[in-house]
C-alpha cells in the first residue's frame, strides 16, 4: 500500500469517526417537539397532552407543541405519526381506539399499530359509567337483568358511536349478562348524554364528568363502572367485575413515537413523562375530568397494548362488527 492510499484511508476513517461523534453529540430535542392528539381541543386527551407538554418543556428546555387532528377514529393522526422520521420530534398521544380497536374494525389501515410505533409511556385511564333513567327501577346490574328479561325488545342504550370503546364495553357486558339491548350510536358523549337525558335511551355509557351532574340532581342513576375495581371519584358505584369476574374496560391514553426512535430518546421521554405526571396540579385537573393518572415504563406500556389487543379482539367479536 503506497503512502497516498494510506493517507486517503486515514482521512476517510477520521471523517467517519468525527461524523459519528457529531451525530451522537446532537442534543435531544434539537427543535420543538410536536405532539399529535387525535381529538378536538377541550377533552381529557387534549388537556392531559397540554399539561404534559408544559412538564416536558421544563425537563428538556424545548417546546412541546400539541397539534389536534380529530376525526375518523384517529386514523389520519396515527398515519401522520407512523410515516414520520423516528427521531423523537413527532409524538402521538394515542389511546385504545387507535392501538387496540381500529386494527379489528378495518381490513386496511394506513398504519400498523404493532409495527409502526414505539411505546413510550401510559399516561391515564378513564373509567366508563353505565347510567339509567331515574324513572326506571334499575339500581344495579341485577335490576338491569331483571328489567331486560321483563321487557324484551324494549331496552336500549346510547354510546359514543359504532366501534367506540363505549359500544364494545357495553356489548361485552350484555353478552356476559345474557341479555339484549338495542344499540343507539351517537357522535360522541356530547350527543349521547343529552339524548339520554331527553329520554331517547334507557341507558347510556359515558365518562363520569358527563354524567355526574345529572346523577347529583336525581335525573339519572349510576348503575355500574366498567373497571375491575370501583373508581375513586364514585366509590359507591359498584364495578361490573363484582358481578362479572374479569370484566375490565376503560379508555386508556398513552404516548408512542414512530418506529425507529432511538431507545435512549424513548427512555428519556418516559422518565420525563413520569415526572410530569406527578405534578399535583395535573393530577387534580385530570381527576376532575374523570381520569386517573398512570405512568409506565416503555416495556410496561408495550405489555399493556398487547394485552388490550387480545381483549378487544374477543370483545369486538361479541358486537358482531365486521372489518370494513
Amino acid at each position: 500500500m503506497n503512502i497516498q492510499t494510506l493517507c486517503v484511508r486515514l482521512f476517510a476513517t477520521l471523517v467517519l469517526l468525527t461524523g459519528s461523534t457529531f451525530v451522537q453529540a446532537q442534543p435531544y430535542p434539537s427543535k420543538p417537539v410536536r405532539m399529535v392528539v387525535p381529538y378536538a381541543p377541550g377533552g381529557a386527551p387534549d388537556v392531559l397532552a397540554r399539561a404534559l407538554g408544559i412538564g416536558l418543556a421544563e425537563s428538556f428546555g424545548q417546546q412541546f407543541v400539541v397539534e389536534n387532528k380529530p376525526g375518523a377514529g384517529g386514523i389520519g393522526a396515527a398515519e401522520l405519526v407512523a410515516r414520520a422520521p423516528g427521531d423523537g420530534h413527532l409524538l402521538f398521544f394515542s389511546d385504545i381506539q387507535q392501538l387496540a380497536i381500529n386494527p379489528y374494525l378495518f381490513k386496511k389501515l394506513p398504519y400498523d399499530a404493532g409495527r409502526d410505533f414505539v411505546p413510550i409511556s401510559l399516561a391515564a385511564t378513564i373509567p366508563l359509567y353505565i347510567a339509567a333513567q331515574s324513572s326506571l327501577n334499575i339500581h344495579n346490574l341485577a335490576d338491569l337483568v331483571a328489567y331486560a328479561k321483563a321487557n324484551p325488545g324494549k331496552l336500549n342504550y346510547g354510546s359514543s358511536g359504532i366501534g367506540s370503546i363505549h359500544h364494545i364495553a357495553m356489548e361485552a357486558l350484555l353478552a356476559s349478562l345474557k341479555i339484549q339491548a338495542t344499540h343507539v350510536p351517537y357522535r360522541g358523549a356530547g350527543q349521547s348524554v343529552p339524548a339520554f337525558m331527553g329520554g331517547e335511551t334507557a341507558l347510556v355509557i359515558a365518562a363520569y364528568p358527563q354524567l355526574s351532574g345529572h346523577v347529583d340532581t336525581g335525573k339519572a342513576r349510576f348503575v355500574a363502572v366498567t373497571t375491575a375495581k370501583r373508581a375513586a371519584q364514585a366509590p359507591n358505584v359498584p364495578a361490573v367485575a363484582e358481578t362479572v369476574p374479569g370484566y375490565d374496560f376503560s379508555s386508556e391514553m398513552g404516548i408512542v413515537a414512530p418506529a425507529g426512535t432511538p431507545a435512549v430518546v424513548v427512555d428519556r421521554l418516559a422518565a420525563a413523562i413520569g415526572k410530569a405526571l406527578k405534578d399535583p396540579a395535573t393530577v387534580q385537573r385530570l381527576n376532575g375530568m374523570g381520569a386517573a393518572v398512570v405512568a409506565s415504563s416503555p416495556a410496561g406500556y408495550r405489555e399493556n397494548i398487547q394485552s388490550n389487543l387480545i381483549k378487544f379482539k374477543s370483545a369486538i367479536e361479541l358486537t358482531g362488527l365486521k372489518p370494513e
